[in-house]
C-alpha cells in the first residue's frame, strides 16, 4: 500500500527543506501542489503500485488553501490513508527568515507580522487535524533532518510511532509534543558538586536520581498512565505520539526520567525514539 504524507504549515517554517529531506529518504515528492490535485495524484500513485510506495505532497498557503481539508477527506475514496505533517515556528523566527531572504509573504496583509498572524488563523483547522506537528523555531537544517528522519525513516515500525523528549524549562516548553510532565519536584543533582558537570546519561547522576523515593513512585504512576494512554491513543488512530519531560536545565533529572519513560513504553510493545534537547546547554 502506498504511504501518503501531506506536508503543510506556516510559510517559512521549513517546507522546502522538508521536501529535500523526504527526497533523500526515498519519497516521491511533489512541492507546492494545489490541493485540488491531491486526489488525482493519489489515484495515480495507487495505480503505479511499487513505483510510488512513499509519496509526500507539500502544500503551502495559496488561494486554494480552503480546498486542503476537503481534499484530505476525499483520499480514503481513492484507497489512500494520508498522514499530515504540520511545520510551524515562532513569529520572531518567521519574521527574521523573511527579512533575511527579502521574500514577499504569500498572505497579503499590511506587513510580514500581520501576514503571519493571518496565515496562522487560516491554518488553525489544518493544524488541528495534523498527525504530527514539528516546531522548527530552534532547529537548524541538520536538526530538522534528524527530527524528520526519526519520524519517517524507512526503519520505523508500523502503527503508532512514539518518541520521548527531555528538556529544560528555562529554555522553553516544547510546542510540538502531546504530553508534558514536570520532574522538578525531585532533588536537583545540579546542587551536588561532583554531579553538576555530568549529565543524566552518566551512571552517578542516574543512580542519584533513581535512588530518590519520589522517583520510584513517579515511574510507577507513569506505568499506570501509559497502560491507559497507549491503547486509547492507538484506538483513536493516533499515528505519532510524543511525551516530553522537563526539569530546570534539561541536563540531569529529565534526561534520566526520559530514558526510564522510554523503557516503560518499550516494555508495552512500542519502540520510542529518545531525544535530549537541552543536554549540551
Amino acid at each position: 500500500m502506498t504511504e501518503f504524507l501531506i506536508v503543510t504549515g506556516l510559510s517559512g517554517a521549513g517546507g522546502s527543506t522538508a521536501a529535500t529531506i523526504f527526497e533523500d529518504l526515498g519519497w516521491f515528492v511533489i512541492n507546492n501542489l494545489p490541493p485540488v490535485l491531491i486526489s488525482e495524484v493519489a489515484r495515480l500513485a495507487v495505480e503505479r503500485g511499487e513505483e510510488t510506495e512513499k509519496v509526500a505532497l507539500v502544500v503551502w498557503t495559496s488561494p486554494f488553501l480552503e480546498d486542503l481539508l476537503p481534499a484530505i477527506d476525499r483520499l480514503p475514496k481513492t484507497g489512500v490513508t494520508a498522514r499530515v505533517l504540520f511545520l510551524e515556528a515562532s513569529d520572531e523566527v518567521l519574521i527574521r527568515r523573511y527579512e533575511d531572504k527579502r521574500r514577499r509573504h504569500p498572505v497579503a496583509a499590511a506587513g510580514v507580522a500581520e501576514s503571519i498572524e493571518r496565515e496562522r488563523e487560516l491554518l488553525e483547522p489544518v493544524k488541528a487535524r495534523a498527525d504530527v506537528v514539528v516546531d522548527t523555531t530552534e532547529l537548524n537544517v541538520h536538526q530538522l533532518r534528524d527530527r524528520l528522519m526519526s519520524l519517517f525513516a524507512a526503519h520505523q515500525e508500523a502503527g503508532m510511532q512514539t518518541s520521548v523528549l527531555s528538556f529544560g524549562y528555562k529554555h522553553g516548553i516544547p510546542l510540538d509534543v502531546d504530553n508534558v510532565f514536570d520532574c522538578r519536584f525531585l532533588p536537583n543533582p545540579h546542587w551536588v558538586d561532583e554531579l553538576r558537570p555530568l549529565t543524566g546519561l552518566e551512571a552517578p547522576v542516574r543512580e542519584y536520581v533513581l535512588s530518590q523515593p519520589e522517583t520510584a513512585a513517579f515511574l510507577e504512576e507513569m506505568g499506570r498512565l501509559l497502560d491507559l494512554l497507549l491503547p486509547a491513543y492507538a484506538k483513536e488512530g493516533k499515528s505519532y505520539l510524543t511525551f516530553a519531560i522537563g526539569c530546570t536545565g534539561g541536563r540531569h533529572r529529565s534526561v534520566v526520567l526520559a530514558q526510564e519513560l522510554a523503557a516503560l513504553i518499550n516494555a508495552r510493545g512500542l519502540t520510542p525514539t529518545v531525544k535530549h534537547r537541552d543536554i549540551d546547554r
